[in-house]
């Protein structure tokens, strides 16, 4: 069966190329050495083979290039259309022979022309029900003849029918590669008489047909039944002839298109177990289908798959961390398309995952770099500004009590002898003044450098407020003014240094540039930070000092709150000023705030 399955269509067709020929020629030889007839060639049966026949062997001929197929598909119509032609031009001498020639030029013609089905699938051949009428016309004429060989003259001349038949069975054998592929039948009556109705309708037809003109021949009753039956089961032959070529030539392209196939899926297989890129394939409810070994690779998975993986972003993806079988990540740039079925619906998704793990090393060291770069010309715009601001002092206030500490000295050495015990008394008190101050200053200069260097480490450590504030403001000239309002439970979270030197120069920046009273007041803020506010009764800050007011040197305001901006950003706090009402300037320092204590 597989031999034969195998080589079926070239026999098949090599069959059909045959009957073609040998019509052709047969057509050739009855028509000119029986001469021209009164009526011409046109109206021969006989000169209708001619171009059948050829129509016939062009169909059956294998053209590989497709541009010289479709000129031999349209030369093949064109001869068959022509034996058409003839067939219904020799209608009115010859009425059998015209109708069957006209018939098999129409099914020679329409070979590859089908109905499609309304449920789909291959539809029915238009050349079959021609190529039925044919033969029974044909087989009319032959099979009485042959059982009542003195009976009257038969439809059509015996060598004409004979002709026919070849022409009919070639035609059967033209295209055996075309029928429908087996599959397994529709349950249900109605299904089976839907997939049967052509067979069912056919039938019955055939045989009235068969019937009827078997009848008008006039031969006996006898020769008529058995011509009857010769001829239906020679119908039935003819049948089981084209099923079964059909059939075998189905099969073996059922198995071209299955090693096709089979060939296909070893490709995409292969396509996709050598991709570069790991590829995860997924049905439409994400279930997975199958993998590729860049995935496996990437992932650690070995055999087993996971039930429920992680879903790259919809449309064109992006960015995206892949788990790993040991529960770690990979950075990767993930996609996912959908895989529509014909009808434009979701089958599945296709899932491609490129390995960025270098490229996000690479992108976190440039930006690493680049923020490194950026700190340090932050760092060094901020010395510069702090050479600014420390040459600007070192030439004013320092100078100041300098040169008064110079010119006191001088004038207590020169006129020791001549002046009185107070006065004496007063220039050495001025001295040791100006003294204090200077060195006050020399250690803001050194707290200051200390800051600028980094090597000041802020200690943070819960501080109760209330007593700082008030152990300061003791401690302070002019405290008598000064108002504190601070809940004995708030604390902040510093180091307890920085925020008695951040307190006291507040509280002697308020008593020497502001008027009393000085208002000292703290409270919890949303967010767990603390507000510590310095308010004072003057005249505030003018508009001009204030943009610079702790980022630079203010020439009379000494370096205290230059000092207090540093020490508070030390402790992850910030200062700033605003205006009091009705009248004063207010200091706010923004802290953490430790738990209550």
């Amino acid at each position: 069966m597989h031999i034969a399955a195998h080589g079926v269509g070239r026999l098949s067709q090599l069959t059909a190329a045959c009957a073609g020929v040998v019509v052709a020629v047969f057509g050739a030889l009855h028509t000119f050495d029986a001469g021209v007839p009164p009526e011409g060639l046109i109206g021969t049966p006989a000169a209708a083979l001619i171009p059948a026949g050829i129509a016939l062997v062009l169909q059956v001929t294998p053209v590989p290039d497709p541009g010289t197929g479709r000129f031999r598909v349209a030369a093949a119509v064109s001869f068959a259309l022509i034996a058409t032609g003839v067939g219904v031009a020799s209608l009115g001498g010859h009425p059998a022979a015209g109708v069957a020639t006209t018939l098999t030029g129409l099914a020679i013609a329409c070979l590859d022309l089908r109905v499609p089905r309304r449920t789909g699938g291959i539809g029915f051949r238009v050349a079959d029900p021609l190529l039925l009428g044919a033969a029974i016309i044909v087989l009319v004429a032959l099979v009485p003849r042959l059982v009542e060989p003195a009976g009257p003259p038969g439809v059509m001349v015996t060598h004409l029918a004979v002709a026919l038949l070849m022409l009919v069975i070639g035609a059967i054998l033209a295209r055996p590669e075309t029928a429908p592929e087996h599959s397994p039948p529709a349950p249900g009556t109605r299904a089976a008489v839907r997939d049967h109705a052509p067979v069912l309708i056919a039938t019955p037809i055939a045989a009235v047909l068969v019937t009827v003109m078997v009848a008008g021949l006039g031969i006996g009753p006898v020769a008529a039944a058995v011509s009857i039956a010769v001829i239906l089961a020679a119908l039935a032959l003819l049948a089981l002839l084209a099923y079964l070529v059909r059939t075998l030539g189905a099969g073996r392209r059922h198995r071209h298109m299955v090693d096709d196939l089979r060939e296909r899926q070893d490709f995409a297989q292969t396509l996709l177990q050598s991709m570069n890129e790991a590829v995860m394939v997924m049905d439409a409810n994400y279930r997975v289908i199958d993998v590729n070994r860049r995935w496996r690779e990437l992932t650690g998975h070995d055999d087993t798959l996971p039930e429920s993986p992680p879903l790259p972003p919809p449309g064109t993806g992006g960015d995206w961390l892949l788990p790993r079988a040991d529960g770690t990540d990979v950075p990767v740039l993930a996609t996912m398309a959908a895989i529509p079925d014909a009808a434009g619906a979701t089958r599945g998704y296709v899932a491609t995952y490129v390995d960025i793990a270098e490229r996000k090393q690479a992108e976190e060291e440039l930006t690493q770099h680049a923020a490194d770069l950026e700190r340090g010309n932050a760092e060094l715009a901020a010395a510069l500004a702090f050479k600014n601001d420390l040459t600007s002092m070192l030439t004013h206030d320092v100078a100041q009590p300098i040169s008064s500490i110079a010119s006191l000295a001088e004038l207590l050495c020169a006129d020791w002898a001549d002046l009185p015990e107070d006065i004496r008394l007063e220039l050495a008190t001025k001295i040791d003044k100006n003294t204090r101050r200077l060195i006050k200053m020399m250690n803001d200069l050194q707290l200051l450098f200390r800051l600028d260097t980094g090597t000041v480490t802020a200690r943070r450590v819960p501080v109760p407020l209330l007593e700082v504030v008030e152990t300061v403001s003791a401690a302070t000239a002019g405290s008598g003014d000064v108002e504190i309002t601070i809940d004995e439970d708030l604390a902040a979270l510093a180091d307890r240094g920085h925020l008695i030197v951040i307190v006291e120069n507040l509280l002697k920046n308020a008593l020497t540039h502001g008027a009393p009273p000085v208002r000292i007041r703290a409270g919890r803020e949303p967010g767990g930070s603390l507000l510590l506010s310095v308010q004072d009764s003057g005249t505030g800050i003018p508009e001009d000092v204030l943009p610079n007011l702790f980022g630079r040197f203010i020439r009379g305001a000494g370096l205290g709150l230059f000092i207090v901006r540093h020490l508070v950003e030390a402790n992850g706090g910030s200062v700033r000023y605003e205006h009091a009402e009705p009248r004063g300037a207010r200091l706010l320092v923004t802290l953490e705030a430790a738990p209550a204590l």
